[in-house]
């Protein structure tokens, strides 16, 4: 005999540009009833992000889709990872989980995700779109909606906007400014705060494309016409890889890196590396994360997190997130060589020789 489905399963999209508070939001949320059951998709920049590590509270509902090409490959590996979370919850493999979260890379352009959702046939039975939530940092928002495509994109996709470092932004008046692009931007979605009750973030109801600003459903009815054909990689070809490119999805020249350290390193030889490279290259540093391996500190790393030259105050963790004790430092960067910084790493560890960058640079000609 034939069954109907299962009732679909709400998701949620979390989006918003590199260092908005995305992490920090969800770990929030994840604390909250209304999030009980929650599965986690997290998808990072280039295979060597840290953020998984660092969301707390669902080790055994958090499954990372780590993308080559943030813009191209997303289309397959989420389709594969949803259709296979499937498959094992009906199998009972997993236990029935009560809604999902995919958390975006800081650089991702949301409409290949919705396209997928909207309309891939099984996927839009099976699961419901129950609301984009975009962060936005009141500190560097307005300059990343001028610099970044992807920001507005993000924006513009959103039900709900979360406006967060609102109290530590040293301009009231640009804050303010930065609210009034946003309801232009996008009037529909309601601007809320980062400590917003998980209810009104979450359960937005029904995604509805009609009632979305018009440059939307353009993108989303390009990304439909496009059908993932002109991309001539596998979906899980993380390799170099060459393919027509959307100029407007991500500039060619960001790249992304790791520098990772042995031995601990003293904090002030740390705040010496930091203070120089963000004196030297500040204006091309997007996004340094990382979990430093302190000297002063064996039994827990220093969480760092800089964006875009603003070092937040770094946060003592009591103890390793997982086996690796390393130090590992991911850098996004624009119009920067890793091997300049390698470099700097390498003069301020005392190494004899620079040492090559994990690199995962993506530089797309197309």
């Amino acid at each position: 005999m034939s069954q109907l489905p299962p009732p679909p399963v709400p998701l949620t999209l979390l989006t918003g540009f590199l260092g908005a508070g995305k992490t920090t939001l969800l770990n929030r949320l994840l604390k909250d009833e209304a999030l009980a059951d929650t599965v986690v998709l997290v998808n990072e920049f280039g295979e060597i992000g840290l953020d998984h590590l660092l969301i707390e509270g669902v080790e055994d509902n958090l499954i990372l889709l780590a993308s080559g090409c943030l813009c191209c490959t997303i289309r397959d590996d989420l389709i594969v990872t949803l259709e296979d979370l499937l498959r094992r919850r009906d199998n009972g493999r997993i236990a029935p989980f009560k809604r999902v979260v995919i958390e975006t890379t800081g650089l991702a352009d949301p409409a290949p995700i919705l396209n997928v959702l909207i309309n891939h046939r099984y996927l839009a039975m099976r699961f419901k779109l129950d609301g984009v939530v975009t962060v936005v940092d009141a500190v560097n928002g307005g300059a990343t909606l001028d610099a970044h495509p992807e920001a507005l994109r993000q924006v513009i996709a959103a039900d709900r906007l979360v406006l967060t470092k609102a109290e530590i932004a040293p301009d009231a008046e640009a804050v303010a400014a930065l609210r009034r692009r946003l309801a232009e931007l996008n009037p529909g979605a309601a601007i809320l705060p980062p400590d917003a009750p998980a209810g009104s973030l979450v359960g937005a109801g029904l995604y509805d494309i009609a009632h979305r600003p018009g440059e939307l459903r353009h993108w989303l009815a390009a990304e439909t016409l496009e059908g993932g054909h002109h991309h001539d990689h596998a979906g899980h070809d993380h390799g170099d890889h060459h393919h027509h490119h959307d100029v407007n999805r991500h500039d060619a020249s960001i790249r992304a890196f790791v520098l990772t350290a042995e031995e601990p390193i003293r904090q002030a030889t740390f705040e010496l590396f930091w203070t120089l490279l963000r004196s030297t290259h500040g204006s091309r540093l997007l996004r340094l994360k990382g979990l430093v391996s302190l000297a002063e500190q064996p039994d827990g790393p220093l969480l760092v997190h800089a964006v875009q030259q603003v070092l937040h105050p770094p946060v003592q963790l009591s103890a390793w997130p997982d086996a690796d004790r390393r130090s590992r430092l991911v850098l996004i960067v624009r119009d920067l060589d890793e091997e300049v910084v390698a470099r700097l790493w390498s003069a301020f560890l005392g190494r004899a020789a620079p040492a090559q960058a994990e690199s995962h640079a993506h530089r797309h000609h197309g």
